[in-house]
């Protein structure tokens, strides 16, 4: 399906036209990313001079910075000595590929695991060139080897938003410089969740940020462990809780209503049936399940609304339930670490 949609006349036909090409340039971050980052590298290289495209690497222990160079892109090392984080790749990459070039107007952001799929550089330029009012464009991420395990296939179900006006982008995305430059970039300090908060701010500016019907990079998860899905489900509950720390007394509420789900589905409830287990015999605990199963029927129903297979709807309702559980965890990790009086760090999940 993805392969027909980015040979299809209409987004292959399509190339960066001049002077539009000129105003255009790329920041990739990654970390030991390995012959994917290669593969990334070489979709933006279709399109855009090697000048333009900023490869940002946060500390890769394998072959990352020389095969990087030898493509002739632009590598830019972060320093060790301050904490890595993806914001923080991206606000470098941007400073180092407008220095280098100020009359840019709109900058293409990719992680090292995705491929740019064609046509999709220059639909997303045009279409920001378009609308003054405009921030950022993103399209639908499509799991590259969605097959490959049961994550994977989550992955993709998530990928899978519906197009239209957007409150944020995800990790890859086409933002005019402008308005980067206007919320001062992303807020280095957020290590998850940093492009739902960065949108929030946007917003407030009175930019507008809109998803395009269309695929827009091939992504390669590579989740094939429990741990590893684990491991991203906890960073999502470090995410809420650090945008509902930045910005949960604002008006907007930002992410108070999904750590105050984490906290009752994934601590409050389960605690409450363990201590009342003993006065009731049990029954606290079986009234607890049987609350998780509703909430898998009603997540699993709502899916197979949406169109998905019996299957994918059961695996996601499932992934839903399971994933307070994990989150608490992240929820837990970000109050402890504001007691300590220390910064949350990034939660690695490959």
């Amino acid at each position: 399906m993805v392969s027909a949609a980015s040979e299809s006349p209409g987004y292959a036909s399509l190339q960066v036209a001049e002077p539009l090409a000129r105003r255009v340039g790329a920041v990739v971050i990654g970390r030991n990313e390995g012959e994917r980052l290669l593969v990334c590298l070489r979709s933006l290289l279709r399109d855009l001079p090697a000048s333009r495209v900023i490869y940002v690497d946060s500390g890769s222990s394998d072959a990352s910075v020389a095969r990087a160079t030898e493509l002739g892109v632009v590598v830019h090392e972060l320093d060790p000595e301050r904490p890595f984080s993806a914001a923080r790749a991206r606000n470098e990459g941007f400073e180092r590929l407008l220095d280098a070039d100020h009359e840019l107007d709109f900058v293409q952001f990719v992680d090292g695991d995705c491929e740019v799929l064609p046509g999709w550089v220059a639909e997303s330029a045009h279409h920001l060139a378009q609308r003054s009012d405009l921030a950022a464009v993103c399209g639908r991420t499509v799991e590259r080897d969605r097959e490959a395990s049961v994550y994977n296939r989550l992955c993709d179900i998530e990928f899978d938003v519906p197009a239209g006006e957007a409150r944020a982008t995800g990790g890859i995305f086409m933002i005019r410089a402008a308005a980067y430059r206007d919320v001062k970039g992303m807020r280095e300090d957020v290590v998850a969740g940093e492009e739902p908060e960065m949108g929030l701010r946007l917003r407030r500016n009175g930019w507008r940020i809109e998803r395009l019907a269309r695929p827009m990079v091939l992504h390669d998860s590579a989740m094939t462990r429990f741990s590893q899905w684990w491991k991203r489900a906890v960073r999502s509950g470090v995410g809420y809780s650090l945008g509902a720390h930045l910005h949960g007394r604002s008006p907007d509420r930002f992410c108070v209503r999904d750590v105050r789900r984490i906290w009752l589905w994934g601590l409050v409830l389960p605690l409450l049936a363990l201590l009342l287990a003993w006065p009731t015999r049990g029954a606290s605990i079986a009234v607890y399940l049987l609350l998780l199963l509703v909430q898998w029927v009603r997540i699993a129903w709502r899916s197979r609304r949406r169109g998905l297979s019996f299957s994918d709807a059961s695996a996601y309702a499932a992934s839903c339930v399971l994933a307070k559980f994990a989150g608490i965890v992240g929820v837990l990790k970000f109050r402890l670490d504001r007691l300590r009086g220390r910064a949350t760090g990034i939660v690695e999940h490959k």
